[in-house]
C-alpha cells in the first residue's frame, strides 16, 4: 500500500498546526481479508426469574364491525403486536365475528410468546360515545382463546367511553324505522 502524505500550506499560518493528511494509493487485489460471522444469543423480551411473570397490556376493541386485538408494555407506550379481525379473514362481514375474533387472538398470543410476555391485563372497549356502549361479538371469543392458548390473564377492565352528558346521537326524534 503506497501511502503519500500532504502538507496543507494556508497564506498567513504555519502548517505545523494543522494534522497531516494522507492519501491512499492503490491497494493490491490479490489479498482480501475475510471475517468470519460472530454467533449471539439474542433474547426478546426482559430476563426474568422462571415461574415470573411477564405482563402486557392488551387492548380489545370490540365494535360489530371489527375486533382489534392490540398488546402494549405496561406503559402503553409501546406497540408489540396488533392483530384485527379483518385481517384473518377475507370476507367483510365476517371481520367483526367470534371465529375471526379467536385468530387473531392465537397469532397475538404466538406473538407475546417470542417476546417473553407471559400473561396480559385486558382493556376492553367497545365504541361508546353517543353509540352502543355494548362489546360487539368477538370481545369474549377473543378473551376466551388468549386465555385457551396458554396466557395468564390478570386484570380484565372495560374502558369504553361513557359520556357524562352527549351530543345528540343520530336517528332523529322518531329513531331507526325499520
Amino acid at each position: 500500500m503506497v501511502l503519500t502524505t500532504l502538507a496543507l500550506v494556508l497564506d498567513h499560518g504555519d502548517s505545523a498546526a494543522l494534522p497531516p493528511v494522507q492519501c491512499v494509493g492503490h491497494r493490491k487485489s490479490g489479498r482480501k481479508k475475510t471475517r468470519e460471522p460472530k454467533e449471539e444469543n439474542v433474547t426478546l423480551g426482559p430476563a426474568v426469574r422462571e415461574g415470573e411473570h411477564v405482563f402486557g397490556v392488551a387492548h380489545i376493541f370490540a365494535s360489530f364491525n371489527d375486533t382489534f386485538i392490540h398488546v402494549t408494555d405496561l406503559s402503553g407506550r409501546e406497540t408489540l403486536v396488533r392483530i384485527t379481525g379483518g385481517m384473518k379473514v377475507k370476507a367483510d362481514r365476517d371481520e367483526s365475528s367470534p371465529y375471526a375474533a379467536m385468530l387473531a387472538s392465537q397469532d397475538v398470543a404466538v406473538r407475546c410468546k417470542e417476546l417473553g410476555i407471559t400473561a396480559l391485563h385486558i382493556k376492553l372497549r367497545a365504541t361508546g360515545g353517543n353509540k352502543t356502549k355494548t362489546p360487539g361479538p368477538g370481545a369474549q371469543a377473543a378473551l376466551r382463546a388468549l386465555a385457551r392458548s396458554g396466557m395468564k390473564i390478570g386484570r380484565i377492565e372495560d374502558v369504553t367511553p361513557v359520556p357524562t352528558d352527549s351530543t345528540r346521537r343520530k336517528g332523529g326524534r322518531r329513531g331507526r324505522r325499520l
